[in-house]
């Protein structure tokens, strides 16, 4: 099995299980990703979702024998059929999704790792935009997100020389939300995990769906995008629980309704 998927209290954990490879992808493990991901989407029951590898790695990228078969897919459609869906139903799912570091982040895999909400990892793991040391350029949305994180000068320095960064030195340049110590790590990931799963998770998917489209708004258009979805918010269960738990100094129960 190319991928390990565990339900737990509400969170989805989607663990990669290519571990003899560094969890590199294939055509089958980058499949059942994008399945997996369709089946969290439809979950009512599903409030967050954790992205993980197996072993020592995160995500190697791509697998290159696979690429160099002569049977095997060509570049395009790895790229359109595997990784691109992957990045889309990331982006919009309207559910938290946070990637789980735990070792190298490369290529493709550094990419879906930045491509996610909230990125945590070992202060061990690391992130190489590797795509430039067999002349390839950045894909799984590397070009989109690493220069909004970080700037267009380290974003560009980073793909062009393929240098390794530490995950201290990604949390130092705003690249990830935090790198934590590799005992913590675990609990640190369940824990918070555990924490978005339990919270207005309709609002937590709207907020989500207003920062997309603020990368291609006008402010005019944005503040146009936080009426319509904040009026959609004031509609929920949520909100409702949440006023009331707060008029009634309780705490409230939400429900991600």
């Amino acid at each position: 099995m190319e991928l390990l998927v565990t339900y737990n209290c509400g969170v989805c954990e989607i663990k990669f299980n290519r571990p003899e490879v560094f969890n590199s992808f294939n055509k089958s493990m980058a499949l059942a990703l994008q399945k997996a991901l369709d089946e969290c989407e439809k979950n009512d029951e599903v409030r967050a979702i954790v992205i993980t590898g197996e072993g020592k790695a995160f995500c190697a990228g791509q697998d290159l024998a696979e690429a160099t078969e002569p049977n095997g897919p060509e570049l395009k459609a790895i790229v359109r059929d595997h990784y691109n869906p992957i990045i889309e139903r990331i982006r919009n799912i309207e559910k938290p999704i946070i990637a789980a570091v735990n070792g190298v982040a490369a290529g493709a895999g550094a990419n879906i790792a930045l491509a996610c909400d909230i990125t945590i990892a070992k202060k061990s793991a690391s992130f190489i935009q590797a795509f430039s040391k067999i002349g390839l350029i950045p894909d799984s949305g590397g070009t989109f997100f690493l220069p909004r994180i970080i700037g267009s000068q380290k974003a560009l320095a980073l793909m062009m020389t393929g240098d390794k960064v530490s995950a201290e030195e990604a949390d130092k340049m705003n690249m990830i939300y935090k790198a934590v110590d590799d005992e913590l790590f675990e609990n640190e990931v369940s824990s918070f995990a555990q924490k978005l799963s339990k919270m207005p998770t309709k609002g937590l998917g709207l907020t989500k769906k207003a920062v997309n489209q603020s990368f291609s708004n006008t402010l005019t258009e944005q503040l146009n995008v936080e009426e319509i979805l904040q009026t959609e918010a004031g509609k929920t269960y949520d909100f409702n629980e949440g006023v009331s738990a707060f008029i009634e100094k309780r705490k409230p129960e939400f429900k991600g309704k």
